[in-house]
């Protein structure tokens, strides 16, 4: 059958390719995981609220994230640097220089100010006023308790223990308005709801840094900023007046070994969740290369650039990673494609035709036995065997495209059949 013929060319080749196709993926690049777990603070604060929105983003794209509540930034660091999750949430300015080895930047996400509340009535008027105080700045492995130990260190004396509790982010809040401390701290966005209620909050007030450029000049991952005046409520004039700010730089901070494609996919999500304004600036200023403190790989600093690639700009996260990782094939299987491709149609033809054309062997056999008998009776017996040789031959298929060579051989079948029955000599038919 034609088919078979086809199959029996193209099939094995088919399979070479196959094969090929097969080794060559399994050299491809590792898939990226369908799970990563994230660091996300502590409940209720903001850097939890943040990353429900990126397990949210994520779910979207088929990564499942598992929220790890965490003390805050001091312990996201810590659980990032023994591989226990693989993204999270830390304020810039407390890694180490030998964190840059095994921990990067996807980029710095928003100002996260150091927010002082104290209670309406203290005398405090500065940061240094509150050594006395008793002074809640944040809990064990926060970023806020990291930041405010170096604020104690710069502006120096004695701070005793009362000045350094460790309440949590609710506890702290709570505490303040019972009049159970004197001053709580918080590193949180403007947007966290306990900054919101404490600003308006006719029974704390927001201690100012009158300092704060001063600060930032000596303090590494501090900036100083100004809640401007009115920005928080304009009918209540909230604040009354500017106030002078430091703020460290939130930044999404991943493990180096971190699959490419999940490190693309939390940029994305960085784009839609931090781009918008804030209290301190303007919309589209985040996310921010610039803004971090350990390193960007290069498919980051690539996107920060020129954005997304081709690939996921229009395909879904699924299909565009596997593409990005599948183009690499692309070179030597073409290379073993073109041969075989090229190879296949003569081998295809010979076969066909190596069909028809080994049956000329029996007729120039026959011919040359019937040259060899004298005219007449004695030639009958050849002329059977050539018409036992045209009913074979009628029983063998071959694609339409062949049928021509297959009916000039069964009419050269006649023609020795019609020369060995005449009386003229035979000369031979020159096959």
């Amino acid at each position: 059958m034609p088919g078979r013929d086809f199959w029996k060319i193209y099939g094995p080749l088919l399979a070479i390719a196959l094969i090929a196709f097969v080794v060559a993926l399994s050299a491809m690049d590792p898939a990226p995981p369908s799970s990563i777990r994230f660091g996300a603070g502590a409940k209720g604060g903001a850097y939890y609220a943040y990353a429900e929105r990126y397990q949210r983003l994520l779910g979207e794209q088929g990564v499942r994230v598992e929220l790890v509540e965490t003390a805050g930034s001091i312990d996201n660091l810590r659980l990032l640097e023994e591989g226990v999750v693989d993204a999270a949430l830390v304020q810039g300015g407390i890694a180490r220089p030998q964190d840059a080895a095994t921990l990067g930047s996807v980029g710095g996400l928003f100002e996260e100010p150091l927010w002082v509340f104290v209670r309406a009535g203290h005398p405090a008027a500065s940061f240094g006023d509150l050594r006395e105080a008793r002074f809640s700045i944040g809990a064990e492995g926060s970023g806020t308790r990291a930041l405010s130990l170096e604020l104690q260190r710069a502006y120096g004396g004695t701070w005793p223990a009362e000045a350094r509790l460790t309440l949590g982010t609710a506890e702290a809040q709570a505490a303040l308005i019972g009049g159970e401390v004197d001053a709580v701290a918080f590193a949180a966005s403007p947007s966290a709801p306990y900054v919101q209620a404490m600003m308006r909050d006719p029974q704390v007030r927001l201690l100012p840094f009158e300092r704060a450029e001063a600060i930032a000049r000596r303090q590494e991952g501090v900036s100083a900023v100004t809640l401007i005046r009115g920005v928080v409520d304009i009918g209540a004039d909230i604040p009354a007046a500017d106030v002078p700010l430091i703020a460290a730089i939130a930044q999404l901070t991943v493990r180096r070994d971190l699959h490419p494609a999940i490190e693309a996919i939390l940029l994305d999500s960085a784009m839609l969740i931090h781009a918008e304004s804030s209290l301190f600036s303007p919309a589209g200023r985040f996310p921010s290369m610039a803004a971090t403190d350990l390193p960007v790989s290069r498919q980051v600093a690539r996107y920060y650039q020129n954005g997304p690639s081709f690939l996921r700009r229009y395909f879904p996260f699924g299909v565009a990673n596997f593409l990005d990782r599948a183009w690499v094939l692309a070179i030597p299987l073409l290379t073993l494609a073109f041969p075989l491709v090229r190879a296949a149609p003569p081998l295809y033809r010979w076969r066909v035709r190596r069909k028809i054309y080994v049956w000329y062997k029996d007729l120039r056999e026959l011919e040359e036995k019937g040259r060899a008998l004298p005219v007449g009776e004695a030639r009958k017996e050849v002329a059977e065997e050539l018409e036992a040789l045209q009913v074979e031959i009628g029983k063998l298929a071959v694609p339409l495209s062949y049928t021509d060579d297959l009916y000039r051989l069964r009419s050269h079948i006649e023609f020795v059949k019609q020369l060995l029955l005449t009386d003229q000599p035979v000369t031979g038919i020159g096959i």
